[in-house]
């Protein structure tokens, strides 16, 4: 059963506002807001799912496991919006029970939805979100889809949806949701709204004359030492950066601390800003620059050393694009140290040009070799004594500067054969702007399966630095070959994910909407990870990771000419051209045949948009395909089995673009064996 109980501070202050006689300030509210006591605003629910229904004893709409019958979810679709400003969607619900609440933005002529915001957090009270919409030319909808477990007792319910033109981060106190900002219970001291209400200490004057509200927390009640408040922002949803803005007051009789934090999804605080002065005399303006590649909040924090201990009041938060302060490093792109080598070594070097270990090379598509990651037929960098007019080599690898005080994402992939000892084989290093080394933040550990393997390192320095890349062979007889492809940095935690984009699935988690064809054909999918039972055919890893899941068909388990379909779920369609990027592997002398077909009805014959027959090689190979559908359509991955049980295929890292692919000659022309067996080019 749904409880309608709001969240204690937002609604006793609400409710002590109206029984005091004075007005509740409404926001500007943009085209999509409702709250549903006069209907429900244009919003309807998607009849391919199940429906959303209105509550007859009060004004919100739920959907209840009980009304669902087959269904798992139902999606509430809004009317086409058109907001090009940056807006924010304050969205008040309630999940009871096991479920969860997803919020979607659908462009216009798009095959996929966007998730933005999710929640899965069972609640006895309304509880508020924050969602960001970023600026845009492209006309869109929201959905809202709800998914209540399966048992009874479990519902979703939606009471209000608010659109403010803004960032979500912004506050000013006067909505009585207050902007989705949370206090963190404490006992003995806590924020409060303030302006027009008894709890207020009396010396905070208002902010202007229309007796407006504000946040404080007040000394009184603490009882022990370094008791704290803490007012939380909701968390953002998008990239942000430029300046945050707020005003704040500040009485200190005895003693307190007053901070400002940045917290990510890790938990992880950093400290923006702290006042210089004990006590101001009014309302002081602050000016903060903050960056958020990643999701975080905002915490104001205030800490009591006593009873006698003050006050602090903030109000007014608002954020600009525009960074406040002259000296704040511009934001930059941490991309300039990618490079997966297609083109030359990017702005990666070596030391000296007599002692040159690392050599870019490539390998033709073959049973024998595997490529490089990129492509499976494109280019790699690799370090090997043939290539050495020395017995041995060191090899360092240099990488660009990147600024200092930010914390990096490094990824890369390598991969080894060959080697005796492995200490010394690969090692990444951060070097200062003098070339000296910081920290050796990663080493191999073991050796590899002769498999494309990624790397995730995290790391932070106070100065400019680099990345650089360092293989040391003492003698030809240790040492084999070391490859390293697709490096990439972002700025951030490796551990704070961006989450897949719509139309893309690695597998890693599952198998995303992907649907297995129960009717037309005579086995199924496999979703596994690490080498396929059966020897000479299939991959030896995935091509996401190299330890992650893959799809494939395991030809002992078919018949020859046996098939399995693997298919998406309905795509919209889009007015224009889409591309289709994926990974297939196809090792084995009985290899059969991979076909992408493209289903437009029931009715109509499957049309093949891509298709490769027999071994083609023994790397991940990439595949880019484009097509063109505007009526709702289905994308299907068939294979055949072969006439011999090595005949595996496989297929990772599925993902959808809008627009043409960027350069359909990647996709491989290879059928069968190459005659370029075993060959490296430089």
């Amino acid at each position: 059963m749904l409880t309608s109980c709001p969240p204690p501070l937002a609604v006793m202050m609400l409710l002590l506002l109206l029984l005091c006689g004075f007005p509740v300030a409404r926001p500007q509210l943009l085209p999509g807001s409702c709250n549903f006591e006069l209907g429900t605003c244009g919003y309807a629910s998607d009849p391919e799912y199940g429906s959303w229904s209105m509550n007859k004893e009060g004004h919100l709409l739920t959907v209840d496991s009980a009304f669902l019958s087959d269904q798992e979810q139902a999606v509430l679709v809004s009317p086409v919006l058109d907001q090009q400003d940056w807006s924010c969607v304050r969205l008040v619900y309630q999940i009871t029970g096991h479920g969860s609440l997803h919020l979607h933005l659908r462009p216009e002529s798009d095959n996929f939805d966007h998730r933005l915001w999710t929640a899965n957090q069972a609640s006895d009270s309304w509880l508020i979100a924050g969602v960001d919409l970023p600026n845009t030319t492209i006309p869109y909808q929201i959905l809202l889809e709800g998914r209540p477990g399966r048992a009874s007792g479990n519902g979703v319910a939606i009471f209000e949806i608010h659109i403010v033109p803004g960032y979500c981060i912004e506050c000013n106190f006067e909505d009585h949701h207050l902007c989705g900002y949370s206090n963190s219970w404490n006992p003995n001291v806590n924020w409060y709204v303030g302006g027009s209400v008894a709890r207020e200490p009396a010396s905070v004057p208002e902010r202007n004359t229309q007796r407006g509200h504000y946040m404080y927390v007040d000394s009184v009640y603490a009882k022990h030492f370094q008791e704290v408040a803490k007012l939380t922002s909701p968390m953002t949803t998008v990239p942000m950066a430029g300046c945050l803005s707020f005003y704040y007051q500040r009485d200190q009789e005895r003693g307190n601390i007053f901070s400002a934090f940045t917290r990510d999804q890790l938990g992880h605080y950093e400290e923006i800003w702290r006042p210089e002065v004990y006590a101001t005399g009014g309302w002081t303006l602050v000016s903060v620059d903050i960056k958020a590649p990643h999701p975080l909040e905002v915490v104001f924090e205030v800490a009591f050393n006593s009873a006698r201990g003050g006050y602090v009041a903030i109000d007014d938060i608002s954020f600009s694009p525009e960074f406040c302060h002259t000296d704040t490093e511009p934001t930059f792109d941490p991309s300039i140290a990618n490079c997966d080598f297609e083109n030359g070594l990017c702005l990666y070097y070596q030391e000296r040009a007599e002692t040159k270990a690392w050599s870019r090379a490539s390998v033709k598509p073959n049973a024998y070799r595997i490529g490089d990651h990129t492509t499976g037929s494109g280019s790699f960098l690799l370090a090997n004594t043939r290539f050495t007019s020395s017995p041995g080599y060191m090899g360092r690898l240099h990488g660009p500067f990147l600024p200092g005080n930010h914390k990096y994402c490094l990824r890369f992939y390598y991969m080894l054969h060959g080697f005796r000892k492995v200490e010394n084989a690969l090692v990444l290093y951060i070097y200062d702007e003098n070339n000296v080394a910081q920290e050796k933040v990663w080493s191999l550990a073991d050796t590899s399966r002769a498999v494309w393997t990624q790397v995730e390192v995290t790391y932070v320095k106070p100065m400019l630095s680099k990345a650089v890349f360092v293989s040391l062979c003492k003698n030809f007889w240790e040492c084999g070959l070391v490859a390293i492809d697709d490096i990439t940095v972002s700025v951030g935690d490796c551990q704070i994910t961006a989450g897949s984009l719509p139309g893309q699935c690695d597998f890693e988690s599952g198998v995303c909407d992907f649907i297995q064809d129960k009717k037309g054909d005579k086995a199924d999918w496999l979703r596994v990870r690490g080498r396929t039972p059966t020897s000479y055919t299939g991959p030896r890893g995935d091509h996401t990771t190299g330890v992650g899941y893959f799809m494939y068909i395991e030809a002992s388990l078919m018949r020859p000419g046996h098939k399995a379909r693997l298919l998406t779920s309905d795509l919209r369609g889009s007015s224009s051209p889409q591309c289709l990027v994926f990974y297939y592997h196809m090792y084995g002398s009985g290899t059969g045949i991979l076909s992408v077909l493209l289903r437009q009805g029931a009715g109509d014959s499957d049309t093949v948009l891509w298709r490769k027959r027999g071994e083609q090689t023994i790397s991940w190979t990439r595949a880019m395909v484009d097509y063109h559908c505007d009526v709702r359509h289905q994308i299907i991955f068939e294979a055949i089995r072969g006439p011999s049980l090595r005949s595996d295929i496989a297929i990772d890292d599925i993902y959808f673009k809008r627009g043409r692919c960027e350069d359909p000659g990647d996709v491989t022309t290879y059928s069968g064996s190459s005659e370029y067996v075993n060959e490296i080019e430089n």
